[in-house]
């Protein structure tokens, strides 16, 4: 099996590798045995098509590179040139007294990675162009005609329209997500914090000093902290996943037996905890909570207690009522989704275990809870993988508290992972930690729902239950 595997990622960068290699020798083969024009279309962008006709692809090459050399000339160099130090001069006192502020470390590295992407999609564009110009060789050489600008244009509404329908989505995805993360990325190798903030001061490259400062066990390094939220964080989304998982199950399974009435009503009142805005409930919740909140002050009053209960300063206290809340928020969805899927279980098999004489415990760990954990694999990990990354209820309910001494960078008992990196951003402005926590955050996540999405049923049975 691993042999297997092994020759699978070896077939995969073999092939990559041979892709690269044979792009590289038709671009050589397409110089060496073209005409004067495609040879000229190698710095000319367009040349060929014009010459040969093809106005409308020829001119949008030729507008493509022009664009290119302007954005290059008149905007993106000034940046690029600064990418490798990210700036050295940040301000200067003029002789009238005056500052001047001259190089931007957040600007410089911002329009500088848009300028390395930008020149690799211009490559990309070049190398449209050179196989644009051997195609219609290809074409005339076979006395072939070639395509028209009007069936050019026809085909971007027709058989092409898939391109121009996703161009404009593809360009959003660009700006507003690739870019950023790539950004966010990069950040992780400065000093980017609070004593570094452009256009002020400036901040620059470190390398990998951050991630070894993540990992580091020191009095300055920020490993057991990051062990410590880590471990919260995974124990946190698994009781948030499963336990709101099969009591919603449960809840289900008793309202839609046979026998119990009013099940509409059982519903109506359970979904309504869904139309109560979470903002609301969890802050109204926090409050009841509080050492001067409502519970505390009944439990006294009745003499039930002699001290108030410390559901929030305490942290495994606090962990424990954090759980408990997220059923009340989390039941009514569970109850909804497993609703539906247990009226689409036969009951004819429930029938026939009754005849075997299985009790109901075996049929409900038979029949139920096998067909509902092949249904709802995929909801499972990716009900797990948002609490890895719930941010309301731990926020709303404890804001990462109660503090303590022991952790660092403002890090609280019940902070997860996202809500250290928020404190980080907002509270500390320690953007560069934030950068390397975010990256963990990702890997962490990456890693779990890849091996938990191969080792589903769903995914490794499909005709299962079918």
């Amino acid at each position: 099996m691993g042999n297997s595997t092994d020759s699978g990622k070896k077939s995969k960068v073999g092939k990559f590798f041979s892709g690269v290699g044979y792009d590289l020798k038709e671009i050589g083969l397409t110089f060496t045995q073209g005409d004067w024009k495609t040879k000229v279309s190698y710095l000319i962008m367009g040349f060929g098509p014009i010459m040969r006709r093809q106005f409308l692809r020829g001119i949008a090459f030729l507008a493509a590179e022009a664009l290119f050399i302007l954005y290059l000339v008149k905007f993106g160099w000034k940046y690029l040139q600064d990418i490798g130090t990210l700036g050295t001069v940040a301000r200067v006192m003029n002789d009238d007294g005056t500052i001047s502020y001259n190089d931007n470390s957040f600007l410089i590295l911002l329009y500088g990675l848009l300028t390395i992407i930008i020149i690799g999609i211009f490559l990309f564009v070049w190398r449209m162009n050179v196989r644009e110009n051997r195609n219609e060789e290809k074409l005339l050489a076979a006395g072939k005609p070639l395509s028209t600008a009007k069936k050019d244009l026809y085909s971007l509404l027709d058989s092409q329209f898939d391109k121009t329908l996703l161009a404009l989505p593809v360009l959003g995805i660009f700006v507003f997500t690739v870019l950023p993360i790539i950004f966010m990325i990069c950040i992780a190798f400065t000093d980017y914090d609070a004593n570094h903030q452009p256009p002020a001061n400036l901040f620059t490259w470190v390398g990998l000093e951050n991630f070894k400062n993540l990992f580091s066990f020191g009095t300055t390094g920020l490993g057991s902290t990051f062990l410590t939220v880590l471990a919260w964080t995974l124990i946190w989304a698994f009781f948030a996943t499963f336990l709101t998982y099969f009591c919603g199950m449960g809840v289900a399974i008793m309202i839609n037996k046979k026998g119990i009435k009013f099940k509409k009503l059982w519903r109506t009142i359970l979904v309504m905890t869904i139309a109560v805005p979470q903002f609301v409930s969890l802050l109204y919740v926090y409050k009841m909570f509080a050492n001067d909140g409502l519970v505390n002050s009944y439990l006294l009053k009745w003499g039930w207690i002699s001290s108030r209960i410390p559901f929030w300063s305490d942290p495994m206290l606090a962990k424990v009522m954090i759980i408990l809340i997220n059923l009340w928020i989390g039941i009514p969805y569970t109850m909804l989704i497993t609703t539906g899927l247990l009226m689409n279980i036969p009951d004819d098999l429930y029938e026939s275990a009754k005849i075997d004489g299985a009790s109901g415990f075996q049929m409900f760990k038979s029949i139920t809870l096998p067909y509902m954990l092949f249904v709802t694999g995929p909801f499972l990990l990716t009900q797990f993988t948002g609490n890895l990354n719930n941010f309301n209820v731990i926020y709303l309910l404890t804001q990462g508290g109660p503090q303590s001494m022991k952790l660092s960078n403002k890090a609280g008992y019940t902070d997860l992972l996202v809500t250290w990196l928020y404190k980080m951003t907002v509270d500390d402005t320690n953007y560069r930690m934030a950068a390397v926590l975010g990256i963990m955050i990702f890997v962490v996540t990456a890693v779990i729902s890849l091996v938990v999405y191969n080792m589903l049923p769903s995914v490794k049975d499909e005709e299962g239950f079918q």
